[in-house]
């Protein structure tokens, strides 16, 4: 009880501030309920047959002989035929509901963020914006965000818990994620995934911010900071940890498509970039 508080308090799946993250509390909840419905019975019974049956309650009935009841055998096996379909259901209907791909219902258009995993870092490309970022999520409060996740190396798993929903970052796969933020905030985000030894690095803050602040980070990247072309994409995917926040004013047409493209290495990319830019 005394854990509960600092519990609360802390940033995770039980403070939730998107849609997608409340209905996974929800699932979560059910689930719960389902499971304690037979698990303080059960407890309750245990303690009660041992009071019952105990040495001195010469009440309680001692048949040596009992092998078979077939009001028991259905009581044992109904409850825990009732708890799977329960529970199964539950996952069922909610792993539907809140399918990764799935758009969330909005009347504005999503905001497509691209994400590469690689290590031990995240970069961030807004190909409408015509920006990136690396370490560094900026999201408009109340809009749903489309999310395409890749990786340029190996498999991470891309996780903002209080905006709900993890998917996994794998070389020459495209995955996809719709969350939204309803309230501003900063939130924070990170791998799930072991991947090496800069694993304990690989997060970066979400800043879910009005529309209007939104606009005017883009506006503030588009004008300052490098642009993400071949080079500057060569020297990210070389390892590193505990990179500082950055943001690039431009971003190679096709990149990410490159990036995904399967089982395609560093330098592959690097030469078509380049040959396309000549």
């Amino acid at each position: 009880m005394a854990i509960l508080p600092l519990g609360a308090s802390a940033q995770g799946i039980l403070d939730p501030q998107g849609p997608v993250a409340v209905g996974e509390r929800q699932i979560l909840f059910n689930s719960l309920g389902i499971m304690l419905a037979i698990v303080i019975p059960t407890i309750v019974a245990i303690l009660a047959v041992g009071f019952w049956y105990r040495a001195s309650n010469s009440r309680a009935r001692y048949l040596p002989d009992f092998n078979h009841s077939g009001r028991l055998e259905v009581l044992v096996w109904s409850i825990p035929l009732m708890t799977v379909l329960l529970v199964g259901g539950v996952a069922w209907l909610g792993a539907h509901e809140l399918d990764p791909g799935k758009a969330l219902p909005a009347r504005m258009k999503p905001v497509t963020i691209q994400v590469v995993s690689l290590d031990w870092k995240w970069l961030f490309i807004y190909p409408d914006e015509g920006i990136a970022s690396v370490n560094q999520l900026t999201i408009p409060v109340g809009r749903p965000v489309s999310f395409e996740v890749t990786s340029a190396g190996v498999m991470n798993s891309f996780f903002v818990p209080q905006l709900g929903g993890q998917i996994y970052a794998m070389s020459g796969m495209l995955t996809h994620l719709q969350l939204q933020a309803d309230h501003a905030g900063t939130y924070r985000g990170m791998s799930a995934q072991f991947s090496g030894d800069g694993f304990a690095d690989m997060h970066f803050d979400v800043d879910a911010v009005d529309a209007g602040s939104f606009a005017r980070w883009v506006e503030a990247a588009r004008n300052e900071g490098s642009a993400l072309d071949a080079g500057t994409y060569t020297y990210l995917t070389k390892p590193s940890a505990g990179i500082a926040p950055v943001t690039y004013r431009a971003v190679t047409p096709g990149l990410f498509d490159r990036i995904v493209a399967a089982e395609m290495n560093h330098e592959e990319i690097c030469t078509r970039t380049s040959m396309r830019e000549r």
